[in-house]
C-alpha cells in the first residue's frame, strides 16, 4: 500500500533518530570487543541508511509529481501538456517501484539472509560429464555474484581430468548472499550431448549443490577441545610445496564426526582458516536440519526442503530450456541462465515462498 506524505515524514523522522542513536553506539570502543553485537548494530545502521535514502527519494518524487500534475491542469500548450502527461506516467511508475522497495525494506526479513554462505558443488551421476557441468554451474554462480556485487572465494576444489570439477567449495560474501543463493540447494540435472560423446546421443547427468549459511563460533558454542586438527602433505596440484611441507589441514568436530579437508593453499594457516569456515557452516546445517522438522508439509511440497537428494532443476540443452521443478516454471533462455541471469527464477521462488 502506498505511503502517504504524513507516513513518509513520520517514518523518516523515526529512522533518522534511530540511525543517530546507532552511530553513537558505534563510537563506543568497548563495542569492538563484542564482534557479534558490533556486526548486528552495523547491519541495522546500513539497513536504516538504505531505507532513509528510499524515503528521501519517495518524498522528492511525490513532490515532483504534485507539481507536474498542477501544471497539466492549467497548461493549454499541446506540447507542454504531452510532456506533462509523459512525466506523470514516469513519476507514477517510479513511485510504485519505490513503494515496492520500501515494503521490502520495512518488513522484517530472516536474519539468515544477511549471512554469507558456503556453496558446495559436487559431480554426481554422469562421470566426467557431471564434472564438466559442475564447472558450468560454478561459472554461472560467478557471473550471478558479479551481477549482484557479491564476492566469491574458492575454499577447496578437486578438478577432473577434462577441466571440470569433481568438487568445488566456495564462500560468498556481500549484501544478503544467503538470500540470493538459498534456493540453489539440491540436485541439478543436465540433459545434453557431452563433449566426449561421438555418436551424438543426449546424456543425463546430475550435480549436487549445497548452500550453507556461514556461522560464527560464538553462535554454535564450539569449545576448542572439540576440534581435532591434523596436517599432512597436500596431493595433486601445488608444485614443489606439495611434497615438502605439511600444509594441508584436516579438521574434525569430535562430537559429530564432521570432517573437512583443505589443501588448496600453500599456507597451513590459510588452509586451516578456510577449513574452519566450511566446518562451521556444515555444523550450522546440522542444526538447521534438526529445526527444519518443524517446516509445514505445504512448504515442503511447493518449495522443497533444500536437501541435496531433491531434484530441483533441469537444464535441457536441445530445447534451450531450464525447468525449476519446485514451482513448475520453465524458461527458454538457457544461455542467459548459464550466464548468471538467475533473477527470474529466484524472484518466482521467493514469491511462492511468501505465499505459503
Amino acid at each position: 500500500m502506498p505511503l502517504s506524505t504524513a507516513e513518509i515524514n513520520e517514518k523518516f523522522e523515526y529512522f533518522r533518530l534511530r540511525r543517530a542513536e546507532l552511530e553513537n553506539l558505534l563510537t563506543d570502543p568497548d563495542l569492538l570487543n563484542n564482534v557479534p553485537q558490533y556486526k548486528k548494530i552495523l547491519n541495522e545502521h546500513r539497513q536504516l541508511s538504505e531505507t532513509l535514502t528510499l524515503l528521501e527519494e519517495l518524498s522528492h518524487v511525490t513532490r515532483e509529481l504534485n507539481e507536474v500534475t498542477e501544471i497539466s491542469k492549467t497548461v493549454t500548450d499541446p506540447e507542454i501538456r504531452n510532456w506533462a502527461e509523459g512525466e506523470i506516467e514516469r513519476l507514477e511508475n517510479r513511485i510504485a517501484e519505490l513503494n515496492r522497495e520500501l515494503y521490502e525494506a520495512l518488513n522484517p526479513k530472516p536474519a539468515e539472509w544477511e549471512r554469507g554462505c558456503i556453496v558446495e558443488i559436487r559431480a554426481a551421476a554422469g562421470g566426467e560429464e557431471a564434472a564438466l557441468f559442475a564447472a558450468d554451474l560454478f561459472r554461472m554462480y560467478l557471473r550471478f555474484a558479479e551481477k549482484h556485487n557479491l564476492q566469491i572465494e574458492v575454499l577447496s576444489s578437486r578438478p577432473s581430468d577434462l577441466n571440470g570439477f569433481k568438487e568445488i567449495i566456495f564462500s560468498v560474501d556481500g549484501k544478503t548472499p544467503y538470500r540470493f543463493f538459498r534456493f540453489e540447494s539440491g540436485v541439478h540435472r543436465v540433459q545434453r550431448v557431452p563433449a566426449t560423446e561421438t555418436s551424438g546421443r543426449i546424456h543425463t547427468s546430475t550435480v549436487t549443490v549445497a548452500v550453507l549459511p556461514t556461522q560464527e563460533e560464538e553462535d554454535l558454542k564450539i569449545r576448542p577441545e572439540e576440534i581435532k586438527m591434523e596436517t599432512f602433505r597436500a596431493g595433486g596440484h601445488g608444485g614443489q610445496n606439495v611434497n615438502k611441507v605439511s600444509s594441508a589441514v584436516r579438521l574434525t568436530h569430535l562430537p559429530t564426526g564432521t570432517t573437512v579437508v583443505c589443501q588448496d593453499e600453500r599456507s597451513q594457516a590459510r588452509n586451516r582458516a578456510k577449513a574452519m569456515k566450511v566446518l562451521l557452516a556444515r555444523l550450522g546445517e546440522i542444526k538447521r536440519q534438526a529445526e527444519q522438522q518443524k517446516t509445514t508439509e505445504t512448504r515442503r511440497k511447493q518449495i522443497g526442503t533444500g536437501e541435496r537428494s531433491e531434484k530441483i532443476r533441469t537444464y535441457n540443452f536441445p530445447q534451450n530450456r531450464v525447468t525449476d521443478h519446485r514451482i513448475n516454471l520453465s524458461l527458454y533462455n538457457l544461455d542467459a541462465v548459464l550466464s548468471g541471469d538467475l533473477d527470474q527464477l529466484s524472484t518466482a521462488l521467493e514469491k511462492a515462498e511468501a505465499s505459503l
